[in-house]
């Protein structure tokens, strides 16, 4: 299989419609509710604020977009402090393959190291074989943890009706 080159660039606040269509394909595949204007509202706060993080945009050989990343900044007493998380990776079919999920988590790693984070978090879900795969594969390690939300807009609003 040979490595097919995958760079990238920063999306900007005039990327936004662009992510949000990339980011309703990949809720679409992954099964997950596309709330928009919560969407919108986080993509806001991560492309104003390089404190929050960043987004990346995934470009192929003729340097169309096909897809993109969210690293996101954590805190955490048990991760020693500030890490990342990889709140979204998602490339295209048509970018898939030939090497190019690896290329994208060493230049995701890349660039939470240079915001001098030691750990680097991601969450996949279980239907997705492929990409966990991939990041076992790539060093990743499943820590044996279930992961619990508890959306706190919804029962404020119950508390308040």
């Amino acid at each position: 299989m040979q490595t097919a080159p995958l760079d990238f660039r920063v999306a900007t606040v005039a990327d936004t419609e662009q992510v949000v269509a990339l980011m309703r394909d990949f809720y679409a595949e992954d099964h997950l509710v596309f709330d928009e204007a919560r969407v919108r509202r986080a993509l806001d706060a991560l492309l104003t604020d390089p404190r929050n993080g960043e987004v990346l945009l995934w470009l192929n050989e003729a340097g169309e977009v096909v897809g993109h990343a969210a690293l996101a900044m954590g805190f955490s007493l048990e991760q020693g402090g500030h890490f990342v998380l990889l709140d979204e990776l998602y490339l295209s079919h048509a970018a898939r393959g030939r090497g190019r999920g690896k290329q994208a988590l060493a230049i995701l790693e890349q660039r939470a190291n240079a915001r001098g984070v030691e750990r680097m978090r991601l969450e996949v879900n279980h239907h997705n074989e492929l990409a966990r795969r991939l990041y076992l594969a790539s060093g990743y390690v499943d820590e044996t943890r279930g992961l619990l939300s508890l959306p706190l807009a919804d029962r404020l609003r119950d508390a308040r009706g």
